[in-house]
């Protein structure tokens, strides 16, 4: 529920600002197929298979397991927001790794922050990001899962503020608190430049990338944003071969 409420307000801001505005009129019809469909992928059918498929996968696997993590609930929070932020990290590198690339390079074909692009995707790609399985996990072994959730929550609300324009004033009180920690939309718009700086690469925290040397300050949006391609909308959707 909170993140279906951070969404709307979000979708409210873009629809209210001016260049939000504007950017969700010159959205070509392609990208608002892809964005609607990664939004339906990622909001509702991965949420699905968590909590049915794939929980019930380790039920079958490991019975004797289910319900046997009892800890504290602000040790299971931060196992989510945390923990699983830093899995996160490694996997979205990876998922840049040239093996691979072309299944998530639909991602970086976004041309402006907005809300609506924060899934975009190949369908497929879902499957291969560390959330579908560590979060059915988690929730299987704890005794209970309702603090973990809601960090589940919190990290699904930032990215969804991360992939928006709204980044904090650089002049007032709030940016220096998020700036130190939290992985602002300026930076993770670095991350969707034209340019292939290979930064930035962290969801909830910037820590990750400071420590392994990929976070790149810049304190300015980069002027344009977003890789070509010459894929179908079927390829983007379906299968993405490399350009």
């Amino acid at each position: 529920m909170a993140v279906s409420i951070a969404f709307a307000i979000l979708i409210l801001m873009t629809v209210f600002s001016h260049s939000g505005f504007q950017s969700l009129r010159q959205k070509k019809w392609d990208d608002w197929i892809l964005d609607l469909t990664g939004l339906i992928v990622q909001g509702i059918l991965i949420p699905f298979l968590q909590l049915t498929l794939v929980y019930s996968l380790y039920a079958y696997c490991l019975p004797l397991l289910k319900g046997s993590l009892a800890i504290d609930p602000a040790i299971a929070f931060l196992l989510s927001f945390v923990v699983v932020d830093y899995l996160y990290y490694w996997n979205h590198r990876l998922l840049h790794t040239r093996s691979i690339w072309h299944l998530h390079m639909v991602h970086h074909t976004v041309t402006t922050m907005d809300v609506l692009g924060t899934s975009r995707n190949t369908v497929w790609t879902s499957f291969l990001i560390v959330y579908l399985w560590v979060h059915a996990l988690l929730i299987f072994l704890l005794q209970d899962p309702f603090w973990y959730a809601v960090g589940v929550s919190l990290t699904s609300i930032l990215d969804l503020w991360r992939h928006s324009e709204f980044n904090p004033n650089p002049k007032g009180w709030l940016y220096p608190l998020l700036d130190r920690w939290l992985m602002l939309p300026q930076d993770h718009a670095w991350h969707h430049a034209d340019q292939d700086i290979s930064a930035n690469f962290g969801a909830n925290f910037k820590l990750w990338d400071r420590l392994h040397g990929t976070y790149s300050k810049i304190d300015r949006h980069p002027t344009s944003l977003g890789i070509e391609t010459d894929l179908t909308l079927m390829q983007k959707l379906l299968y993405p071969t490399r350009t």
